[in-house]
């Protein structure tokens, strides 16, 4: 996915970075703007990159509760991983014209109503002539397929200066989107639905179910693989921070197994809390997965007597899960009404550390030791990272 760093995201972080109060939210934003202002050989600083900046600063902003600054880096993210588009961007913030309306944008949007307006209108007459008994609300069912349609308009090769609008690509569209979207780890579905059902060669591989399934199928083990090779590169990185595994993790919630549906749209449950990785479970009931730094712990396990034991900053990590737990069945009635959550009852997994901080012990006796503690806490189960990404390969090996 292309990420867009130009000046009009530039001004915009400008405009947010003086509404900001916090000295640390300044500072973020700050660095944000030093690092889209000093890109190579003369370019803006783009990339993950810069996203990962955007969203240390949206941290920033939300941890010191300056929601109109959390929205403003909002805008900026959506607009860098294209959710955006660009006049309205510009527009929604004024970033031109000395604030003024764009009146270039306006006259093209009157142009574009009317010429959609009049096509409309001369296709109607077109469906009455040939139904002259049709329904109006069957009339309206046909035009806005149609409009749906048109987003997958063509340029036949063999008529240049023409376009031509194929009927039902816009269903066979939605459907694909479906699949990669609820079955699939794809980037962006509705842009690979796009470019399916453009290409006549492309549908005519999906005709035949065996080797749709197939090519499907080939498609998410691709993905999967890339994103575990991503995710144990940044895990064994010693400069890695939490921020950089959230964002792996969050690409990648297949790696947490097969129990999750996916990730809960919204992180803030509860007043103060922010969770790292929300999971759902099948039966719409919460996970909560908390966050430490891999390779930036200072330990995981200590010698007591005979025997390996956790360390205070493996239980620290647990001892903030629970609290977590403890605040979410306080809220449940809350939180299910609002996000339609169920909370009571939930479970937390901690993922800390990796075997490499302690080189002198051997990765069994970490597991063992972790697994000790798990056997004890119930709700709340401590993993390595390592421990993770390892069952993820196996589980992706066994599909192949």
């Amino acid at each position: 996915m292309d990420v867009r760093a130009d000046w009009a995201l530039e001004l915009q972080l400008e405009q947010t970075e003086k509404r900001a109060e916090s000295e640390d939210v300044k500072a973020a934003i700050a660095a944000t703007l030093r690092y889209l202002r000093n890109g190579k050989g003369g370019h803006r600083g783009g990339g993950q990159k810069l996203v990962h900046h955007l969203e240390v600063a949206r941290l920033r902003a939300s941890e010191d509760n300056e929601w109109h600054v959390v929205r403003l880096l909002q805008d900026s993210v959506d607009y860098c991983e294209g959710r955006a588009l660009k006049p309205e961007f510009e527009e929604r913030f004024r970033l031109f014209q000395d604030g003024e309306r764009n009146e270039i944008n306006l006259h093209y949007i009157r142009s574009i109503l009317g010429t959609s307006s009049q096509y409309l209108a001369e296709r109607g007459h077109e469906i009455l002539d040939k139904q002259p008994d049709i329904s109006a609300t069957d009339l309206l069912g046909e035009l806005a397929s149609l409009t749906a349609d048109g987003q997958f308009a063509e340029a036949p090769d063999d008529r240049p200066g023409r376009y031509r609008i194929v009927r039902g690509r816009a269903e066979t569209a939605l459907w694909l989107e479906r699949v990669f979207r609820n079955r699939m780890d794809i980037e962006d579905p509705a842009e690979a639905a796009r470019t399916i059902v453009t290409s006549t060669d492309a549908l005519a591989v999906l005709a035949d179910e065996d080797h749709a399934q197939m090519l499907l199928r080939a498609a998410e083990m691709k993905r999967q693989a890339a994103g575990l090779v991503e995710l144990r590169k940044t895990a064994e990185d010693s400069a890695a921070s939490e921020a950089d595994l959230q964002r792996v993790l969050k690409d990648n919630i297949w790696i947490f197994g097969g129990r999750y549906l996916g990730a809960a749209a919204e992180r803030r449950l509860t007043a103060g809390k922010e969770l790292d990785i929300p999971l759902i479970r099948a039966d719409g009931s919460l996970h909560v997965v908390e966050l430490k730094c891999s390779m930036r712990v200072r330990s995981l396990v200590k010698r007591h007597r005979n025997a390996w034991v956790p360390t205070a900053e493996v239980h620290d990590a647990v001892g903030q899960a629970i609290n977590y737990l403890v605040a979410l069945d306080e809220d449940r009635n809350y939180i299910r009404d609002k996000f339609g959550i169920e909370t009571r009852r939930a479970g937390a997994t901690v993922l800390i550390g990796h075997p490499n901080v302690q080189p002198e012990v051997s990765e069994n006796e970490i597991n063992d030791a972790l697994r000790t503690l798990n056997a004890h806490t119930g709700r709340v189960e401590v993993l390595t990272y390592k421990d993770l990404i390892d069952s993820a390969e196996r589980t992706l090996r066994g599909s192949i």
